[in-house]
């Protein structure tokens, strides 16, 4: 088939996709793909258009990339493209109304305060109720980009400016001290299903970008040593997770698990990194499905899709 592979962009995460991408491009050539690699700019949106291809494969993260932006460039251009749609991915992206989705849809998820203005901070803070430790994120955001973890107000409030640098709005969000779990979904049209529960462990007390990102800055274990009934809890709530936000293809739902044993989800990837060594992969391939034969799956699902 004819791939194009679209990968680095212009987000916070630019370097993870670029190692994504690069995965991608030499899998996908191995298998007899004829494959081109576009290295993503907004200003290059019009490329995307006319491009002759059977498909594209997203390896891009975060802004501009995983928000809807470009999916809705390719359902114009009538381009079949791997992960979800235009309104999952921009809801996924978003994690204060994706919490509220997962909320309604019965999915356990921590107490929170959005921020959308830096007007609103006093009465935010007093509205928090100096709850600490907490976290504070950018609201659409990934990778952990402009996260703090906050011990006081004085590291609360830095933390919402550090955010804001990020993002138009800010997420405060209960810290829950326990175990990290994340549980790879695949499927379309109500036959999705959770891979094997990873078990994330990482090296710094939170797990935070240099823990996800650097060279042994965590160990995973899959599948994780948790018991039956956890693991069974987590996989629904990752499956119910895909469906309430209308995810297709796949995606991989994080979760938190409490030192009293409650599992609350924190958000939910519509294109988490697909290195060979990226969480995704480590899961499916612990079920016997190879890094290669991952991609095309993908790519079936992306034109089922379609032809649905």
């Amino acid at each position: 088939m004819k791939v194009a592979v679209l990968y680095g962009g212009v987000s916070g995460e630019r370097e993870v996709s670029l190692t994504s991408g690069q995965g991608m491009i030499e899998a996908l050539t191995e298998r007899g793909h004829e494959v081109t690699s576009i290295d993503f700019h907004p200003e290059r949106a019009n490329e995307l258009l006319t491009m002759d291809v059977d498909v594209v494969v997203s390896a891009l993260h975060g802004k501009y990339g995983e928000d809807g932006r470009v999916q809705s460039l390719l359902e114009m251009a009538g381009i079949p493209y791997t992960g979800s749609g235009v309104l999952a991915s921009a809801l996924a992206m978003d994690k204060a109304r994706a919490k509220i989705i997962f909320a309604a849809s019965g999915i356990r998820v921590a107490r929170d305060v959005l921020i959308e203005s830096r007007e609103s901070i006093d009465a935010k803070v007093a509205e928090w109720g100096m709850e600490f430790p907490c976290v504070v994120k950018p609201a659409q955001e990934g990778s952990s980009n402009g996260l703090t973890i906050a011990m006081d107000e004085a590291m609360l409030r830095e933390g919402i400016e550090k955010a804001f640098a990020c993002d138009s709005a800010v997420l405060v969000e209960q810290y829950i001290k326990g175990k990290e779990l994340t549980v790879p979904v695949i499927g379309n049209f109500g036959k999705e299903e959770a891979l094997p529960v990873i078990e994330i462990i990482p090296k710094n007390e939170f797990y935070d970008y240099e823990s996800k990102y650097t060279e042994g800055g965590s160990i995973h274990v899959c599948p994780a040593e948790i018991s039956d009934d956890l693991t069974s809890e987590v996989q629904q709530a990752a499956v119910l997770a895909h469906r309430a936000l209308g995810c297709s293809g796949y995606s991989r739902s994080d979760f938190l698990v409490s030192e009293e044993g409650k599992a609350y989800i924190l958000e939910t990837n519509t294109l988490p990194g697909m290195t060979p060594l990226s969480l995704f992969p480590v899961s499916a391939k612990t079920v016997g499905i190879s890094y290669g034969e991952l991609l095309e799956r993908f790519i079936e699902l992306a034109i089922e899709r379609v032809a649905k």
